[in-house]
């Protein structure tokens, strides 16, 4: 790419639309941290997770990152014994989310991070084409 500022916010956008997925995916974890099944022994809500990989754009010769996928966390639901929740099973287990709050949390806060700074480089991009076109103009 001829120009590093075009570069720089080309990278950097492309950070942000990953960082926002990332939010919408813990966002939709955390509201559903506390779900159970529908059903008597079905199986509640499982928490999601979010892969990013590295692009390299043909034309621009930068790399980017984008969302590679977004899949179902195998790890075990948590059993509670209620045996009065309609979602119980014959033994009076309740099959809980696996998602946990506290890693979810910090992981929101992560991700607000790395939109942060994506969306500092574009505001600093911005501030250094004006302060060029201002140069150009008082010639």
């Amino acid at each position: 790419m001829d120009d590093p500022l075009k570069a720089a916010v080309s990278v950097a956008a492309s950070g942000l639309n990953a960082q926002a997925t990332r939010m919408r995916v813990v966002s939709e974890n955390l509201a559903n941290a506390q779900s159970t099944a529908d059903v008597a022994g079905g199986e509640p809500y499982a928490r999601k997770t979010i892969s990013f990989s590295e692009v390299l754009g043909a034309n621009e010769g930068v790399s980017r990152v984008r969302i590679s996928g977004i899949d179902r966390d195998q790890s075990s639901f948590r059993s509670v014994h209620e045996p009065g929740h309609p979602a119980a099973d014959e033994d009076g287990f309740v099959l809980r989310s696996n998602v946990n709050t506290v890693s979810e949390v910090a992981d929101m806060r992560e991700a607000t991070r790395s939109y942060e700074a994506n969306l500092q480089v574009i505001k600093q991009a911005r501030q250094m084409i004006e302060s060029t076109i201002g140069l150009l103009r008082n010639r």
